[in-house]
């Protein structure tokens, strides 16, 4: 290879002059004018690279995919189907790249823009989305990737995020146990709602996780299980009630995502379980707890679970509490887990009744003294009910923690959290999140 210093080149009209021999570089000298007369050409083939590269533009392109080269322009008609462009995977700052609308259908048939580079700062492909937009794409460095430095007919930003779905479980507290000498009510689950959503880039998704309804010693009123929700910029928000606390010596079963189970209260009263299913969703987030009666005595009735209503107590003086409703499965974690079980009631001097598979905690007794079991913590179980007496200490159960969990494709997953959610990855080629505290994703 040679370096060549051009003096002076006779011109003569109508002929191509060829400069030299391939591989060789010509230098202006420093202070030097390179004047180009008026209708002169200086033209570039698409393979020359350096001070005079600019853009070769190409044949109009057609096809599904296209892998483009630094330099060159594209004319792409998407009449017939969209086309995936591939950016370069190795660039140099300046390198630049030009994309336009050749038939008007970009809205139609979208172009989608990947690279193994970053593009605009992130690793998730882009889309351009408007008819006759044309876009000037130039690699700025390793931070940024490939940036928009121009656009035509590109609205609020000539490179579009990629809208994609997003598997969501949302699982409220469970209700605290009920606490009474004629058979506190077991706690009712904590709502139970499923969604799938399309979301585009850079929003952010606000989880906030409900905790469980806390333990309660004899002449207490139980409490309810907390909310648990996600809610964000063009998400449809949605919130799973918390459980419905058990009926103690106080108060009666309340109402939740599944009811809390009835039991005896104050003046020897045995009462219904409270309504699941509060405030009302399609599909239901839970079920009713269970009636408590009377004729049933010192056995409190079992709180609702996701899918299965509470039981009712059975049998008189030493016959069996009420069981809890079952709770519904999952499989957005890549195995199947049962979420939001109610919990059993307790008794006096027979026999408890079931735990609602899903967590619901256990009920408890004071003949033989058994204390009343918790709801299991990120499964949002109801909280067992308890058979105190003025001089007794048995304690109910506490309602669960709820869980938040999000499920989306490998390629999709932006890496932006916050509340050190659980991250998986490669879980049939999705990455779950699993939030057990309140925290954010940012598309």
């Amino acid at each position: 290879m040679s370096e060549v210093k051009v003096n002076k080149i006779s011109p003569r009209s109508g002929t191509d002059v060829a400069l030299g021999d391939s591989g060789d570089t010509f230098t202006v000298p420093s202070g030097a004018t390179l004047d180009i007369a008026s209708g002169a050409t200086l033209t570039n083939s698409g393979t020359a690279s350096g001070f005079f590269e600019g853009i070769a533009w190409q044949s109009v392109v057609t096809a599904s995919t296209l892998t483009t080269v630094a330099g060159r322009g594209y004319a792409i008609n998407t009449t017939s189907n969209a086309c995936t462009v591939t950016l370069p995977s190795s660039a140099s700052v300046g390198d630049t790249i030009q994309i336009v609308d050749y038939a008007g259908t970009f809205a139609t048939n979208n172009i989608t823009l990947t690279s193994s580079l970053k593009i605009e700062g992130g690793t998730l492909n882009k889309l351009l989305t408007t008819n006759r937009e044309g876009v000037t794409i130039t690699y700025a460095d390793a931070t940024q990737g490939w940036v928009a430095t121009s656009g035509v007919n590109s609205g609020d930003q000539a490179l579009d995020p990629v809208p994609y779905s997003i598997d969501f479980l949302v699982v409220a507290g469970g209700g605290g146990g009920g606490n009474s000498g004629a058979g506190g009510g077991g706690g009712g689950a904590g709502g139970y709602r499923t969604s799938t959503q399309t979301v585009t880039g850079g929003a952010a998704i606000t989880v906030t996780v409900g905790d469980g309804g806390g333990r309660t010693a004899y002449n207490s009123a139980a409490a309810d299980g907390s909310a648990s929700s996600i809610s964000g910029s063009g998400l449809s928000t949605i919130t799973s009630a918390g459980g419905g606390k058990g009926a103690s010596q106080i108060a009666a079963a309340a109402n939740g995502g599944s009811g809390g189970g009835g039991g005896g209260t104050a003046g020897g009263t045995y009462a219904a379980g409270g309504a699941g299913n509060t405030p009302s969703t399609s599909p239901s987030q839970g079920t009713n707890g269970g009636t408590a009666s009377a004729a049933f005595g010192y056995n409190g009735a079992g709180g609702g679970g996701a899918s299965v209503a509470g039981g009712s107590n059975v049998g008189a003086s030493g016959g069996t509490s009420g069981a809890g409703g079952n709770g519904t499965a999952s499989s957005i974690t890549g195995s199947s887990v049962t979420y939001a079980g109610g919990a059993a009631g307790a008794v006096y001097n027979g026999t408890l009744g079931a735990v609602g598979t899903g967590g619901g905690g256990s009920g408890g007794s004071s003949n033989p003294a058994i204390e009343a079991g918790n709801g299991t913590v990120n499964l949002g179980g109801g909280g067992g009910g308890a058979r105190g007496d003025s001089g007794g200490d048995n304690l109910s159960g506490a309602g669960g923690k709820g869980v938040v969990i999000l499920s989306m494709a490998d390629a999709d997953y932006s890496g932006t959290t916050t509340g050190s959610p659980t991250v998986a990855t490669g879980v049939s080629g999705k990455t779950v999140l699993t939030f057990t505290g309140t925290g954010s994703y940012t598309t």
